[in-house]
């Protein structure tokens, strides 16, 4: 069978050798996340060029995503590594301080004393350790442990609700941006924005970092600041997509509220024609174990019944202990999952005027290819977007985006139920379609007397707006 959702896997120390990337690939790999926290810009590179090897092998097209870092709101270092804080003591946090001990601990975010008051709740290590701040003098910010645990070096904080003021890009994030068009970075993610206004400044910098190498990636805004919801469809018109990013986004906004925030967040994701990325613990205990929860089976279902485009593993396959076998379950499940989905492609068009030529005509081949029950819908184009329009709806048909371009089969290696192939288009509209016939007969997606949907752009061989469709009896064109 094949998978509409899509699998994004964060690589690292455990899957950074050529044989482990290619079986990750084979398993299910669509496309390959580079964390920017961790890792010298070689690091990156070097990584970047296995990825293209091992696809290479695999005989397909593999998106790279570059995560960037964003602020880094974090304690500093211990004398011992670590400390043990008990609820019920006093602890500062002072922006001065050098190495901590039991009693403080300095700050990576100098301007935090700046950004809080009496009453504010800070939460560290995810939430699992929360201070109440009691006084801000200079910058020393004094607490009381209200729960305690373990605290060590490097650990994250959030302020409960939001309201930091740190900037979305820093400037070791502008760097990367530069280290991540060297590569040719597919997608560009950037980390705790708050406005349309960081989307769009990232863009820019993007672009500008890409146009020695004539490269323009796609941007994911990353949802996990409490300011961001808000200002979320800004967000998404700044953007070409978004990640869901649950693990800080539950501290700032509490752990009860993620779930509907999920939905919501993919549901106006996909009205708006933008991608979506679920992410954070989705497969968390096979960092260690073989096989995931029951839990972790139902997140990543009901993520793909929310209908993301893609579900992310993070620490499971850049350090766990079963990398392969990771993709393998999440595929397994996402294949499952799939059964169960509702094609409610007439109610989707109702009262839907069309603005673009473009657009009407992906929304046709969707809707004539669910009443006539084709084989596959095949989108012959250069950018990739109609393939992108058609991705935005559930329909139980395979869509193929048919492209000349190296760099879009990449891209839309990332759009729900959409597969690459590549194929040279030149003026001659017989010719191309027939050369499109005999590649999806050769790749064994129809065979003769099958039906598809095919839409194209006039004239054809030069960049445009699709503008065309026909329907297809294979073996008689």
């Amino acid at each position: 069978m094949r998978r509409a959702t899509k699998i994004v896997c964060t690589i690292g120390p455990a899957s950074s050798d050529l044989d482990t990337l290619t079986r990750m690939i084979k398993a299910g790999v669509d496309v390959v996340r580079l964390n920017f926290s961790h890792g010298a810009a070689q690091d990156h590179i070097d990584r970047a060029n296995l990825v293209r090897q091992a696809a290479v092998n695999c005989g397909c097209e593999i998106a790279i995503m570059a995560d960037l870092q964003g602020p880094k709101i974090r304690v500093g270092k211990f004398e011992n590594g670590k400390i043990q804080l008990e609820s019920g003591a006093k602890f500062i946090l002072d922006a001065a301080c050098t190495m901590g001990n039991e009693n403080q601990v300095g700050l990576d975010y100098k301007e935090l004393p700046r950004d809080l008051k009496p009453a504010d709740v800070l939460l560290l290590n995810d939430g699992l350790i929360v201070l109440i701040v009691d006084r801000v003098v200079g910058s020393a910010i004094h607490t009381t442990v209200k729960i305690g645990g373990e605290l060590s070096n490097n650990k994250g904080i959030n302020r409960q609700g939001g309201g930091l003021s740190a900037t979305a890009l820093t400037a070791k994030d502008m760097e990367d941006i530069k280290t991540a068009m060297s590569i040719r970075a597919d997608y560009v993610a950037v980390s705790f924005p708050k406005s349309a206004t960081d989307m769009v400044m990232a863009r820019q910098l993007a672009n500008i970092a890409g146009e020695p190498f004539n490269h323009q990636p796609l941007m994911i805004a990353k949802i996990e600041r409490a300011e961001a919801i808000p200002a979320l469809q800004e967000i998404l018109d700044a953007s070409d997509g978004i990640m869901v990013a649950r693990g800080d986004l539950a501290v700032e906004v509490g752990n009860a509220a993620v779930p509907a925030l999920q939905k919501r967040m993919i549901r106006m994701a996909r009205a708006s024609n933008k991608l979506t990325i679920t992410a954070t613990q989705m497969m968390e205990s096979m960092i260690v174990n073989a096989v995931p929860t029951r839990a972790e089976v139902s997140d990543v279902a009901n993520a793909v019944l929310d209908g993301t485009d893609a579900v992310m593993t993070s620490a499971e396959t850049a350090s766990g202990k079963y990398p392969v076998e990771t993709v393998e379950a999440m595929a397994a499940i996402c294949l499952e999952a799939e059964k169960s989905e509702d094609c409610k492609l007439d109610a989707d068009f109702l009262n839907v005027t069309f603005t673009r030529i473009d657009q009407s005509i992906a929304y046709g081949a969707l809707f004539t290819a669910h009443h006539l029950r084709v084989k596959a819908i095949a989108a012959l184009t250069e950018s990739g977007s109609t393939a992108l329009w058609m991705s935005r709806h559930n329909i139980n048909i395979p869509i193929f985006a048919i492209t000349p371009s190296v760099a879009t089969q990449r891209k839309a290696a990332l759009y729900r139920n959409v597969s690459t192939l590549e194929l040279a288009q030149t003026s001659d509209r017989e010719a191309v379609l027939k050369a499109a016939e005999n590649l999806l007969l050769a790749k064994g997606v129809v065979k003769k007397g099958d039906m598809i949907v095919v839409t194209w752009g006039e004239p054809m061989g030069q960049v445009g707006g699709t503008n065309a469709l026909k329907i297809m009896k294979i073996g008689e064109y």
